[in-house]
């Protein structure tokens, strides 16, 4: 078993290697001055279940490196190649639903085929059918793992589960089954992508303690809005519990000048590097231990089901 991580998740791979009694492989990568990559792994994998690990969060350049790093680790007869992708990218783009629009996340399913992965590992994929996309064994994860006992120490009186849109019912209800708790429904309306124009939100509200469960934030404009709404409402307090902290253009500022109480995320994308941007209502949990575990059950041909307990 050989543990590599792509430079974009090299601290969760360094955390993963820990929980798992390793260390991280010694890989070189060459950049040419227009930016083309080049890796090679430092020692023989020959024969080896090599896992990679790799968030492709745009830009491209994630995903063309973990690419490459798979090619090379199958022309250096790897016996198994393991994508491990805490969170997937192009998620998003699951389905046509408008004319002359791209499959993305069908794309990325061909593309990690074709570079030669024989397994893919991901974490609260943005619809489950995105798992049909692959023509090899997809391990699922699931970050309710370690939200929901983080939910339940906070003992939160008059608590629901909020969805910030109707697509994010069925991870609510999940959510709110082992919480035994009520869950609200926010419906939205678009005016285009990453832009919200209204949102309203249908079941009791006032005075619970909410916390909005969803799959990721982007831009934060759904999120600060149904927060927002939420709290206008009679909501005694709002929380947001986030699996993908994509956090993109102005999202860090309007988490802080929302009326969220506290954002909570998992480490499947590390938070921005820039002291400016205001991190304090943020809290991280991490994932690493969940997944190091079931990468151990899978190169042990042990089910993985144990370790899903939500």
């Amino acid at each position: 078993m050989k543990v590599f991580a792509c430079r974009n998740s090299k601290t969760f791979g360094e955390n993963v290697a820990k929980y798992l009694g390793t260390t991280l492989g010694e890989v070189t990568l060459d950049v040419f001055s227009d930016g083309e990559m080049q890796p090679m792994y430092n020692n023989s994998i020959r024969g080896a279940t090599v896992f990679i690990i790799q968030s492709t969060c745009p830009p491209a350049d994630n995903l063309m490196e973990l690419l490459l790093m798979i090619d090379a680790a199958k022309r250096a007869s790897a016996y198994k190649v393991i994508a491990v992708l805490p969170y997937f990218g192009w998620a998003r783009q699951d389905r046509k639903d408008r004319p002359r629009v791209s499959i993305g996340a069908k794309l990325v399913a061909n593309l990690l085929h074709a570079a030669g992965a024989d397994r893919v590992m991901t974490c609260d994929l943005h619809a489950d059918q995105i798992q049909g996309f692959f023509d090899f064994p997809v391990d699922h994860i699931y970050a309710s793992t370690v939200f929901i006992p983080f939910i339940k120490r906070m003992n939160l009186d008059n608590l629901a589960i909020a969805s910030p849109d109707m697509g994010g019912a069925k991870r609510a209800n999940i959510y709110a089954k082992y919480l035994h708790c009520p869950v609200i429904i926010c419906h939205k309306t678009r005016a285009k992508a990453n832009v919200v124009d209204t949102i309203t939100a249908i079941g009791d509200v006032e005075g619970k303690n909410i916390i909005i469960v969803d799959d990721m934030a982007d831009t934060a404009g759904t999120l600060c809005k149904a927060a927002n709404v939420l709290k206008d409402l009679g909501a005694k307090s709002v929380r947001a519990c986030i699996t993908h902290p994509i956090l993109s253009g102005p999202a860090y500022e309007r988490i802080a000048e929302s009326q969220l109480e506290e954002l909570i995320v998992s480490n499947t994308l590390g938070l921005s590097d820039d002291p400016a941007k205001d991190k304090s209502k943020i809290t991280v949990v991490p994932l690493e231990e969940t997944f190091a575990k079931i990468m151990k059950n899978v190169y042990n041909y042990q089910p993985i089901s144990p370790e899903m307990t939500f």
